[in-house]
C-alpha cells in the first residue's frame, strides 16, 4: 500500500483510506480485475491536487469515486473507504452529496442539457433549494466569470465544445462546493480558454477554500497550478496505486520515470536540463516564472 499525504492548507476534505475498486465482470462467474488497488490518499481544503498518469491507468474511476458516483451507480466493488467532508461516500447517496461534491466530467454532452445557459447555472441551484435573488446572483456571477453572458439564452446543444465545456464548469461552480473535482478540464479549449477556466478556478478555491482535484495530461497547467502532484501507475495486472507524489517541481525532474509511467514532462523542465548539461549549471525550474527568476539570477551574477 502506497500513501500520499500532505501537511496541507486546511482541514481534511477527502480522505481515502485502502481504497480497492473494481466494476462489475463482464459475465457471471467471472472475477473483476481492480481498477484501483490500495491507494491512500489525502487531499486538504484549500489544495490543488492534480492527478497524471496513462490513459488507461483508472484517472476516471477515482473522479467517479470521489464524487460518491462509484459504486452507487455504476455497480462494484469497493474496498476501504472514501470520505467527503467527513461523509462515507458509501453510507450517503449522490444527492446527499450534492451540496458538498462538485465533478465536471471530461466529456460534458451529458451534463449539459437544459434549454439554456442561464437555465442549466440555475439548474443545480434549483434543487438545492436557493432563494429566487440568490439564484440569480450565482447565476450572473458564474456567467461573468467563465465570460458567458452573451450566451445567457442560447441553447447548450448548440455551442461549441469549448464553451459546453465552460459552461459546465460554471454550472458546477456556481454551487460553490467543497470539493471540486474535474476529470481532464482543459480539453477541448483553446489557449484563452483554458486560461480563464484555470484562472476562474484559482479565484473559487482562494474564495471557498475549496479542495480541488483535477486529473490531467497538460504538465505545463499542472506546474503553474497545483500544489500537489499524485502520478498513478499500475503495475503489471495490478490496480492502480500511487507511484510519485510531491510537489509538480519536485515531480517532474524524474523525467525518465514520468517518461516510463505514460506521463509528459514541462517543456522548461528540459530546457533547464539542457541548460545544465551545456553550461554547467543546476537550473530547476518548471514554469515561466522560475525560468525568468533563474535566468535574471544567472546573467546578473
Amino acid at each position: 500500500m502506497v500513501t500520499s499525504s500532505t501537511a496541507g492548507e486546511g482541514r481534511a476534505a477527502i480522505r481515502v483510506e485502502g481504497l480497492r475498486f473494481a466494476y462489475p465482470p463482464l459475465s457471471s462467474g467471472a472475477t473483476a480485475p481492480w481498477v484501483l488497488d490500495g491507494l491512500d490518499l489525502e487531499v486538504r481544503a484549500g489544495e490543488w491536487l492534480a492527478v497524471m498518469g496513462a490513459s488507461d491507468v483508472g484517472k476516471t474511476t477515482l473522479c467517479l469515486l470521489l464524487a460518491g458516483l462509484a459504486p452507487s451507480l455504476t455497480g462494484g466493488t469497493l474496498e476501504g473507504r472514501v470520505l467527503v467532508a467527513g461523509r462515507d461516500t458509501q453510507h450517503h447517496p449522490p444527492p446527499a452529496l450534492a451540496a458538498l461534491v462538485g465533478l465536471v466530467f471530461q466529456e460534458v454532452e451529458a451534463q449539459v442539457f437544459n434549454p439554456s445557459v442561464e437555465a442549466e447555472i440555475a439548474w443545480g441551484l434549483e434543487n438545492l433549494g436557493l432563494p429566487p435573488a440568490e439564484i440569480r446572483a450565482r447565476v450572473d456571477a458564474a456567467l461573468a466569470l467563465f465570460r458567458l453572458e452573451g450566451l445567457r439564452g442560447r441553447p447548450p446543444d448548440g455551442l461549441s465544445g469549448g464553451e459546453k465545456k465552460r459552461v459546465a464548469l460554471a454550472s458546477v461552480l456556481a454551487m460553490r462546493p467543497a470539493v471540486i473535482i474535474l476529470d481532464e478540464p482543459l480539453g477541448g479549449l483553446d489557449p484563452a480558454g483554458r486560461d480563464e477556466v484555470l484562472a476562474a478556478l484559482s479565484t473559487l478555491r482562494s474564495e471557498l477554500d475549496a479542495a480541488i482535484v483535477m486529473t490531467e495530461g497538460d504538465p505545463e497547467a499542472v506546474a503553474a497550478f497545483a500544489r500537489r502532484l499524485v502520478v498513478l501507475e499500475r503495475p503489471g495486472n495490478g490496480g492502480a496505486r500511487v507511484a510519485l507524489e510531491g510537489p509538480p517541481g519536485t515531480v517532474f525532474r524524474q523525467v525518465e520515470r514520468l517518461e516510463a509511467l505514460g506521463v509528459e514532462v514541462p517543456q522548461l523542465v528540459r530546457v533547464a536540463g539542457g541548460l545544465n548539461r551545456r553550461l554547467g549549471t543546476e537550473f530547476d525550474f518548471s514554469t515561466a516564472g522560475e525560468a525568468w527568476k533563474a535566468l535574471a539570477a544567472y546573467l546578473g551574477g
